[in-house]
């Protein structure tokens, strides 16, 4: 694969994963109000949910992906429908005082498959990954060495995204240090997943 058509993938995800959408803010409302201990397992699922998209185009399932459109369909609702379950948590959360201890946190079983809905269900990323894709790589020359290569740079682009928006959450998240300002930042988070659910559901 020639360095170049590595680059514009690159520089393509980079402004399609950098983006806010529906993952960055539902991501950043969790950190908030987590911790970013606490959305490890979140931010794995939508690095594997990624992976997925990304096997699925190199495959050459795209017709497969549009076959099966109302399945994924399916996938999208059930995650903006739990998106909007984590927001009704989020805004009833009770405002205690966070110190240096982090607030109970969302098992891990729950923050990942949180995070596997959002990417899976985000059309967003489907069609980054099944529409213009095939117009950014030609996957008919592709192979395991091509697919190894594709996936590091992947991982390390969604790595660096995701990461600096977690060190920013992070950061805010550090000057919440009485009821009232909590009970703000549970609010913002609230409106934050609850608007990331409406932004999947509303994508065709």
């Amino acid at each position: 694969m020639e360095p170049l058509s590595v680059a514009i993938f690159a520089g393509a995800l980079l402004l399609n994963a950098g983006t806010p959408g529906p993952s960055i803010a539902a991501l950043v409302s969790r950190v908030i109000t987590n911790g970013w201990r606490g959305v490890i397992p979140f931010v794995a699922a939508m690095w594997i949910g990624e992976m997925i998209w990304l096997s699925m185009a190199m495959a050459g399932l795209t017709a497969f992906a549009q076959t099966f459109q109302s399945g994924f369909q399916i996938i999208k609702w059930l995650g903006s429908a739990y998106l909007c379950w984590l927001a009704f948590k989020m805004w009833r959360q009770p405002a205690a005082e966070v110190g240096n201890d982090l607030p109970r946190r969302t098992s891990p079983l729950s923050m990942f498959g949180a995070g596997m809905a959002v990417t899976l269900g985000n059309p967003k990323i489907m069609v980054f990954y099944i529409a213009l894709l095939p117009s950014l790589v030609d996957l008919s020359s592709v192979g395991l060495q091509e697919w190894a290569i594709l996936s590091f740079v992947t991982l390390v682009t969604l790595a660096a995204i995701d990461l600096s928006w977690t060190f920013l959450a992070h950061k805010a998240r550090l000057l919440l240090r009485t009821p009232h300002a909590v009970r703000i930042a549970n609010r913002v988070g609230a409106f934050a997943l609850g608007g990331a659910a409406a932004a999947i559901a509303s994508r065709n």
